[in-house]
């Protein structure tokens, strides 16, 4: 095969065995890689109702049909897919870097790990010797350090490494698993999945080439996207990065502020994109093969952070700072930090401590409840201190480690209402309740809460619908859109790129046939997409979520906008959310129950797991 490394490795912890299967030439066409393969082979591999922690559940590592290769930003992503600790459906996250790159290069499109191990261990793949490690002596380290450690031990400091902090030791529902240093894939919990099997790292070294099928025709792409990636396509993310979406949403009035009881935060200016890198960021680098470069490494210079380093993003300056009421950079930063020391989901992490906050000033949680912390809103020494006890599973942040959906039921008293989260998943930096398409969007995703599963905030924010209306014909935008991220997600190429395929699937397609020899039309692709979203819509179904959990967080349906503006007064109703998913149910070709039928399944080529439906219609 081109393209593909043409195998699976399977890995069993319990045992110690580890066998390599051929990757099935009709799943690669029909489900393409990262996201897409990883589901299918969860499926493949896993019993219906499995605990997300049962040595049972498959922990799949996959890499892309580009991953290994020399394409902009398509030869360095990787893909993790479990079942979810959060959300029981779902669990996957992309991560960029270099580690998909040495994976793909050591011969595997993907890992699929089983069972558990008696004692922590990590797992050493150079090529095809796969040796299953002693790790006890990385008990509590950092994922940095746990990088730098097993690199030493092995003697090669070109070693990429994937690992878990302590919070995924600890079994943290908000653990993600860090490559890279910095790099996360970062939600739905599965540093806790990795964690559940003891095992605290993946470490990978590979020698072999990663041949395209045409590739004179194939590298005269390549000079062509890297090109386009240092044109405006990808000016933002080189220039400022996404941290430039403060301002804008600031101005939109759709930036949740202060656990959602804003749209707007008063001192956007100070935790601003233009701000942050004026003072903080030091320098501006790239993921392997990346001709962009949107990672801003921040500094802080002075003060009592002073010397904390890490990168930064829109959707975690936002968290750890309007939605926590925190104006403080150096103190966001330190947050940040202490994310990626932990291994928890950064974002996820900001949340729950704006979460916190808002119960203890409406008086659920008492000073005492959170170790005598002050923790109003504003207060960047208290949001430090959540997120260091969530990191350790200390006092408050045992329960706030969970999620808010897990907290919010444990605390009571109303608690429930407070914590903003779909299908377990903490929300994103995206006012749900002046953003209706993004809010459909943001509703059927399968992961839970995410802007990135849809990318269905753009028509709102760039004004391309009355962001303000719920109507028919969202669910189709919804749709296209979701089909092309799914698309990205399994080739897997970065989303920051996705501008600079100017004709979207034709670009792709192209791209695909090059690289793979596969001949595929735009229409093949398209179908592609829309399977990927169908088997993992069969993934929820068959683990038992329902259209009941296609819904929004409390405050976006119960809590209208106060602030003076253009969005003030917004929320999404229950008629309105109906109407959304009953149009979007149709545009998929699903019941009114958001079931898919057998014979859209039988139009995508997915006979094979028809009987998941037949109970359920």
């Amino acid at each position: 095969m081109y393209g593909y490394a043409g195998r699976i490795l399977h890995v069993d912890l319990t045992t110690g065995k580890t066998h390599v299967e051929p990757l099935n030439e009709e799943y690669a066409k029909k489900y393409i890689g990262g996201i897409g393969l990883g589901m299918r082979l969860w499926l493949d591999n896993s019993k219906p109702g499995v605990e997300p922690f049962s040595p049972d559940n498959p922990l799949v590592l996959a890499t892309g049909p580009i991953s290994g290769s020399v394409w902009p930003t398509g030869g360095n992503g990787h893909a993790f897919v479990s079942k979810s600790p959060q959300s029981y459906g779902v669990g996957e996250a992309k991560s960029h870097g270099s580690f998909g790159t040495e994976l793909k290069r050591a011969g595997y499109d993907a890992v699929i790990v089983t069972g558990k191990a008696e004692k922590l261990v990590y797992v050493w793949i150079d090529d095809d010797s796969v040796q299953i490690l002693d790790a006890s002596h990385l008990t509590g380290k950092t994922p940095a350090d746990t990088e730098d450690t097993i690199r030493e031990e092995l003697g090669d400091y070109y070693i990429r490494v994937a690992a878990i902090g302590p919070a995924g030791e600890k079994l943290a529902r908000i653990a993600c698993i860090i490559n890279d240093k910095t790099r996360a894939a970062g939600r739905t919990g599965l540093g806790a999945v990795m964690g559940s099997k003891n095992l605290k790292a993946i470490a990978a070294r590979g020698t072999r080439d990663i041949m395209a099928a045409k590739p004179d025709e194939f590298m005269e792409y390549v000079k062509e996207f890297h090109e386009r990636m240092k044109g405006p396509a990808t000016q933002k993310y080189r220039a400022l990065g996404t941290p430039e979406n403060i301002l804008v949403h600031n101005s939109l009035s759709c930036m949740p502020t202060r656990n959602y009881n804003n749209s707007r935060f008063e001192s956007a200016e100070k935790v601003s994109g233009e701000n942050l890198n004026e003072r903080f960021v030091a320098k501006i680098i790239g993921c392997s093969s990346c001709a962009m470069r949107c990672e801003h490494m921040c500094v802080v210079g002075e003060g009592p952070y002073k010397g904390t380093m890490t990168r930064m993003e829109y959707e975690t300056l936002w968290a750890m700072g309007p939605y926590c009421g925190v104006d403080r950079l150096d103190a966001i930063i330190k947050g940040m930090d202490l994310c990626n020391c932990y291994g928890i989901d950064a974002i996820s992490a900001g949340v729950i401590a704006g979460f916190a906050m808002d119960c203890y000033e409406k008086g659920i949680l008492t000073q005492e409840d959170l170790s005598g912390l002050d923790a109003r809103f504003g207060n960047a020494e208290a949001m430090v201190k959540l997120i260091e006890m969530m990191g350790k599973r200390e006092g408050i942040g045992d329960i706030l480690a969970d999620g808010v959906k897990v907290a919010g039921e444990k605390i009571g008293k109303g608690a429930e209402k407070l914590g903003q989260h779909i299908k377990g998943v903490e929300v994103t930096g995206y006012d749900l309740r002046c953003l209706k398409t993004a809010a459909l969007g943001f509703a059927v995703s399968f992961r839970g809460a995410d802007h990135n599963r849809h990318g269905a905030y753009a028509f709102d924010v760039k004004g391309k619908v009355n962001r303000l209306v719920a109507e028919k014909g969202r669910g189709k935008l919804v749709k296209d859109m979701e089909d092309v991220y799914n698309l990205i997600d399994s080739f897997i190429v970065c989303k920051f790129s996705r501008g600079t395929y100017y004709k979207e699937l034709e670009d792709m397609t192209k791209l695909y046939t090059l690289v793979t020899g596969i001949e595929m039309t735009p229409e093949e692709l398209k179908k592609a997409g829309e399977r990927i979203n169908n088997v993992a819509r069969l993934f929820n179904i068959r683990e038992g979520l329902t259209r009941k959990d296609d819904t929004l967080p409390y405050k976006v349906m119960h809590q209208p906008i106060t602030d003076e503006g253009p969005s003030k007064g917004a929320y999404v109703s229950q008629e309105e959310l109906d109407l959304l998913l009953d149009d979007y149910y149709a545009s998929r070709g699903w019941t009114r129950e958001g079931i898919p039928t057998i014979e859209k399944l039988k139009e995508l080529g997915m006979d094979d797991l028809i009987p998941i439906v037949e109970a359920k219609l």
